[in-house]
């Protein structure tokens, strides 16, 4: 092998590299935060990873502690067949069979939760 090149010859090029390596001050460990209602919070890797996951505006602080906000059941609205004074009268009771519109029939009407 020729005199300069290679990894053998490097240490007698760079005679303090290693020490100086040695020396240097250790990296504090790296800090993670959220922003909940406005505020930042210090938490842990595997919280920070949590809070990405559910989304940081659908976060809460209940008791000092970061929570996921309860979701809102939404109002669903159906329609049901109800008597009333004038209304439809079915074929045999199928519903996509109307034969008239009579006194005493039933209407669809909205119901909600």
């Amino acid at each position: 092998m020729s005199a300069g090149c290679g990894t053998i010859m490097t240490r007698s090029y760079m005679p303090g590299l290693f020490d100086a390596l040695k020396k240097m001050p250790k990296r504090a460990p790296k800090k993670f935060f959220v922003t909940v209602e406005g505020q930042q919070h210090e938490v842990t890797h595997a919280k920070k990873l949590w809070a990405r996951q559910y989304g940081e505006q659908n976060l809460m602080l209940r008791d000092g502690e970061i929570v996921v906000k309860p979701t809102l059941n939404p109002k669903t609205q159906y329609r049901t067949l109800k008597k009333s004074s004038k209304g439809y009268f079915f074929q045999d009771g199928d519903i996509h069979w109307p034969n008239n519109i009579g006194e005493g029939g039933v209407t669809w009407q909205i119901e909600r939760e």
